[in-house]
């Protein structure tokens, strides 16, 4: 992914901070009131409630992330599910890239679903940062069947033994 901090042509005043490395943020706001910045967790919060909102969405993330985020969630006192699993994003001074890794309900046309969250991902985005989302890259890694609930909390009924 390419972003602006990439850039070649982008200039930057000698005094202005930059951005990237281990915390890299998005220098938002730059007038002689002050400055703002946006933290790229903030983006990745914001874009991974964005293509949850989305009908046909079942979950986001990769096997691991979500094993991670179940025990996460049973965890007293744990903050429950993340907003960002599955989410990762580039963020430089005035451009975001985004990538998604989504689990799709069965029936749901994936065409048309992802177009629909790459809409919804980059219009919360840039309405709330004012950062420009340059691309939004979408991984659908399973597709959720109806039966396929291993998160209910009732335990499966006994199957009666055919030996006896």
């Amino acid at each position: 992914m390419t972003t602006a901090s990439d850039s070649p042509v982008t200039s930057t005043p000698a005094t202005a901070p930059r951005t990237g490395g281990a915390n890299p943020s998005r220098l938002a706001d730059d007038s002689g009131q002050g400055k703002t910045t946006i933290a790229s967790g903030v983006v990745q919060k914001i874009a991974g409630i964005a293509a949850r909102e989305v009908s046909g969405v079942y979950s986001m993330g990769g096997g691991v992330s979500r094993a991670f985020g179940a025990i996460r969630e049973r965890i007293p006192g744990g903050t429950g599910t993340s907003q960002a699993a599955g989410v990762q994003v580039e963020v430089g001074e005035k451009q975001a890239a985004i990538d998604l890794d989504i689990i799709v309900e069965y029936g749901a046309g994936i065409v048309e679903l992802a177009r629909a969250v790459r809409r919804n991902v980059i219009g919360a985005v840039e309405q709330m940062t004012g950062l420009e989302v340059i691309e939004v890259n979408i991984a659908v890694n399973d597709i959720h069947l109806p039966g396929d609930d291993n998160d209910s909390a009732e335990p499966a009924p006994a199957q009666p033994s055919r030996v006896e």
